[in-house]
């Protein structure tokens, strides 16, 4: 064979390696599939607990995640990840709520998994399921941990201190012998307040608490040797308490009449109370 013909060979051959290859695929990981006995294919979902809190008010791009496997995956009727393996992730992006527009916002993804063994995997994953106690909402196409809009809870404010108002109101222009008008003025005030109060405060973050549940998604095959994913004790669970996980009635508001009501004074001074004037200080 002359050189000519060596060198297209040699390039055909390389080709044809590249193009058996998934895309992104690096040489170490090429060389894990060829040696591999085992493979946990793309698109297996790995049950997580998380062990670190993550919130939108508080996160930024680049901090990490931590969590831990809580429920076997099983593959051709063996278990490849046991309980008690440790995963990896960080932030991608974060995005705080707004005052008047806007949503607490999360995306994640997945880096790293240590077996119980002590076998470690860089991987690439992302969110594929959210613990169903979470009040945060969650887009699957997109991967979007949103808080949840809190519509109702605005206009609950606006209507609870303008009926507060109103009340301060009517007693007020009672005393004065103008019930009706106090009752208007009382009406307007609080409700202005009540719009204050939406304009000038966020709405609810998007949270990720400690001991929340969630599913990972693999969008990469992982490979394995048969000692790699051998382990003594495969279903030995580790007694870690991680918390409670997510409250589902968290972003629900808790103004009213109480502390972050009506203002800070409430219907004293400084709340409401300073909005009332006589009805007939004219």
């Amino acid at each position: 064979m002359t050189h000519s013909k060596t060198v297209v060979a040699f390039f055909l051959l390389a080709a044809g390696v590249a193009a058996q290859a998934p895309a992104g695929e690096g040489l170490q990981t090429r060389e894990r599939r060829a040696q591999a006995d085992v493979t946990l294919p793309a698109g297996t979902r790995i049950p997580l607990i998380l062990i670190n809190s993550i919130s939108s008010k508080h996160a930024r791009a680049g901090d990490k995640v931590y969590l831990e496997s809580v429920y076997p995956v099983v593959v051709d009727g063996r278990i490849l990840v046991p309980v008690g393996a440790y995963v990896s992730g960080s932030v991608t992006n974060v995005k705080r709520t707004g005052r008047v527009k806007g949503r607490g916002e999360l995306h994640l993804r997945f880096e790293q998994m240590i077996l119980p063994n002590g076998v470690i995997r860089s991987l690439v994953g992302r969110v594929g399921a959210l613990d169903g106690r979470s009040p945060e909402d969650f887009d699957r196409e997109e991967g979007t941990i949103g808080a949840a809009g809190d519509k109702t809870g605005d206009a609950g404010d606006v209507a609870q201190t303008a009926a507060a108002g109103a009340s301060v109101g009517a007693i007020a222009g009672a005393a004065s012998g103008n019930a009706v008008r106090g009752l208007g003025i009382g009406a307007a005030a609080g409700a202005a307040a009540g719009v204050a109060r939406v304009l000038l405060t966020r709405g609810p973050e998007a949270v990720l608490e400690r001991g929340a549940q969630l599913d990972m998604t693999l969008d990469r095959d992982l490979y394995f040797t048969e000692q790699e994913v051998t382990f003594e004790n495969p279903l030995e669970r580790p007694r870690t308490n991680y918390g409670a996980g997510p409250d589902p009635t968290r972003n629900q508001r808790r103004g009213g009449l109480g502390r972050g009501g009506l203002g800070r004074g409430g219907l004293g001074r400084g709340g409401l109370g300073r909005f009332m004037q006589p009805a007939d200080s004219e």
